[in-house]
């Protein structure tokens, strides 16, 4: 198997424009359950909960060092997606290889709504959403020079 990428915590004085020490303190950093899994379990640093119909925004604390020619792609949990109808608000997170030198650390922020009839509780130290490494590939006449500069919707503010 290719190895082509490598998880980070963001620094603290990163994170903590969007959370507290102590839940820095709790981060975990991805990992995958199985020697078969596809995707990297991300953890929850804190408990949260969520009603129907209610959204949260989770400040991961994570970044990714990714080779070029790949891309990390984020979904919620298969089992908390069938029991709860969690889903992401953007319904597939794309984290591009050259976020990871974005002006907020490459910090992967995960949104998320309940969609479902049922109150979810996600505890600390539970796996709330998963990331799978994708390759991909560009167009033969493609000729983007441009660099990234900051981070969550950023490409498109040229």
């Amino acid at each position: 198997m290719k190895k082509i990428a490598q998880f980070f915590k963001v620094s603290e004085n990163q994170f903590l424009k969007d959370g507290t020490a102590e839940q820095y303190a709790n981060i975990t950093l991805p990992r995958r359950a199985t020697a078969g899994s596809a995707g990297y379990d991300f953890f929850a640093h804190s408990a949260f909960t969520l009603a129907p119909g209610e959204t949260v925004k989770v400040a991961t604390g994570v970044r990714a060092k990714i080779d070029e020619g790949w891309v990390l792609k984020i979904y919620p949990r298969s089992g908390l997606g069938f029991k709860y109808r969690l889903t992401l608000n953007n319904t597939v997170g794309v984290i591009d290889s050259d976020y990871f030198f974005a002006d907020n650390e490459g910090h992967i922020f995960v949104k998320m709504t309940n969609l479902g009839d049922k109150t979810l509780t996600v505890e600390k130290g539970q796996a709330f959403a998963q990331g799978i490494f994708v390759e991909y590939g560009i167009t033969v006449d493609d000729d983007c020079v441009a660099v990234r500069t900051g981070g969550f919707g950023s490409t498109d503010k040229k």
